[in-house]
């Protein structure tokens, strides 16, 4: 074999070597990167995660205090938990509001319920206070527990 042959043949592999170390120190980078912006994007959630568990406890303790209606501290706290998924995990726990959660999640508020015919609204308000009267005490008690709720991650 020539000299310039094995001269040639060595230049390919050195750049070829030298074209697959560019491209793995590349991958590094980007898998590094793609990790980082990862683990961020995890701590923005947990941190939301958390701001909402305390917004519950903050409405279950305004519950407790008459800050807040029954009614609307309900909703308030269900929402939230449909936010988090964590409805149907912690319904077992607090059976009663999400009993009540259930009766007046899809009543209408504010515009909506204007709209409404006085016979409609009155249907919904009796449903409502029924439930309240029923309710009140056991919430009131579940409330309690919310106040100091601290449920662990999910996976």
């Amino acid at each position: 074999m020539s000299t310039t042959a094995i001269v040639i043949a060595l230049l390919i592999i050195v750049a070829l070597a030298t074209y697959a170390a560019h491209l793995l120190l590349t991958l590094k980078r980007k898998t590094q990167a793609n990790q980082q912006a990862l683990s961020e994007r995890k701590a923005k959630a947990d941190e939301r995660r958390q701001q909402i568990l305390t917004d519950i406890r903050y409405i279950a303790a305004a519950m407790l205090e008459d800050r807040c209606e029954l009614s609307e501290g309900v909703m308030r706290i269900g929402k939230l938990f449909d936010a988090l998924s964590l409805s149907e995990q912690v319904m077992a726990d607090f059976p009663n509001l999400f009993t009540h959660y259930e009766l007046i999640r899809n009543h209408p508020i504010m515009e909506a319920r204007k709209e409404l015919p006085k016979q409609q609204r009155m249907k919904f308000d009796f449903e409502r206070m029924k439930s309240e009267a029923e309710l009140e005490r056991v919430i009131l008690d579940e409330a309690k527990h919310i106040a100091e709720f601290d449920k662990p991650t999910t996976h």
